[in-house]
């Protein structure tokens, strides 16, 4: 009986504990062991194994989009159910040895209907000790209720605003976005100010996309509306635009990439130190020779020109190695796929489709055009 009610108290005092660290604490848990990441990496790496076995595509996206709200709701069904096995076994060491004391699964229904504050009053308690785990439970029964529905907005209020960010990316670095239509897009003496403003948005992002996330790892699970966009992918397109811009490009807008490549580079390191993503294995090639002298030319043609020296290469891999290995990292643990530098082929962005096909006649023009246009 008391070894039962000493298990019983852990288990309940370690699920507490485990809610307050995940909905109430808002910082990062470093202790290996939680009951939560155990769930989550034996949950997720299934799901993933399950995925790759699907036709890449809508297919593939759909199934991977379930499992972020899926686990979330899960994730409270396990910490109830732990919650009535812990009472349960508090309920079964309470009566002291007596042997009219109900069993052990009639404790664990007791348990049960308590902390949902059922009120059936089929089995009732006699013991003082009885009746005090009675209230108690009833009122985290209550509290555990509060806690679920406050969580639920915080979340998906989370992923609102970062899904906010990575669509407005959509007109202004193509879908998926990428660092060479992003900075195409906004080539010209115009085309910079704009620029310079859409890094220092995303140098905020990037700080609520990593206060968010730590606090809230489960939301990195959820996936965006569009199977061509991430908050991976859109990370990607700035620090490769910001990467670009700090070795080649001079003025205040090379001084505002430099602040954005700092907070974007920050935050996925630190996510990477959260879902224990190694870095040291990321050995992929993600701009290669041909499509970084592709680049520099298309950037060219659309009148920016960066340094084209050799000591601007080296400064923009020095850069590269600072972020590329968390990226692809985590792109690895979330499969998820990073966009590259610049696209193969031209793509139809996203906002000029719709379900029924593309919709043509009408591109997003470059800062210099609509000047002339206005002129005109």
């Amino acid at each position: 009986m008391i070894l039962s009610a000493v298990l019983g108290f852990l288990i309940v005092a370690g699920v507490l504990w485990e809610a307050f660290e995940t909905i109430v604490l808002p910082r990062r848990v470093t202790r290996r062991w939680r009951l939560t990441r155990t769930y989550y990496r034996s949950t997720w790496f299934p799901w993933r194994k399950i995925a790759s076995i699907l036709p890449s595509g809508k297919q593939r996206e759909g199934f991977l989009s379930i499992f972020g709200p899926l686990s979330l709701l899960m994730l409270f069904v396990l910490w109830a159910a732990t919650l009535i096995v812990g009472f349960g076994l508090l309920f079964y060491g309470a009566s002291g040895g007596d042997p009219t004391h109900p069993s052990i699964q009639t404790c664990l229904y007791l348990s049960g209907t308590t902390l949902f504050t059922l009120g059936i009053g089929d089995v009732t308690p006699h013991a003082t000790a009885e009746r005090i785990l009675t209230v108690v439970e009833s009122g985290l029964g209550f509290g555990f209720l509060a806690l679920v529905l406050s969580y639920l907005p915080v979340i998906y209020q989370a992923f609102s605003r970062r899904e906010t960010y990575i669509v407005l990316l959509d007109a202004r670095a193509g879908s998926p976005p990428t660092a060479g239509e992003l900075l195409r897009r906004h080539a010209g003496t115009i085309g910079m100010d704009a620029l310079q403003e859409l890094l220092h948005e995303w140098e905020r992002a990037a700080a609520e996309i990593l206060e968010s996330h730590i606090s809230y790892p489960a939301v990195s699970y959820f996936r965006s509306q569009h199977n061509n966009e991430s908050w991976l992918g859109a990370l990607a397109s700035i620090l490769d635009a910001s990467a670009l811009l700090v070795s080649g490009a001079e003025g205040s807008c090379a001084r505002q990439a430099r602040l954005t490549f700092a907070m974007c580079r920050h935050a996925v390191a630190d996510l990477a130190q959260v879902f224990s993503a190694s870095p040291h294995g990321a050995t992929s090639q993600r701009l290669s020779p041909a499509d970084h002298h592709r680049l520099r030319e298309s950037l060219a043609k659309a009148g920016l020109n960066l340094r084209d020296t050799p000591e601007a290469d080296r400064k923009l891999a020095e850069l590269r190695h600072m972020y590329e290995p968390y990226l692809q990292a985590l792109a690895k643990y979330l499969y998820m796929e990073l966009p590259p530098w610049i696209l193969s082929q031209a793509v139809t962005d996203n906002w000029r489709t719709s379900a029924w096909g593309r919709i043509s006649g009408f591109s997003v023009p470059s800062q210099d055009e609509k000047t002339r246009d206005d002129h005109n």
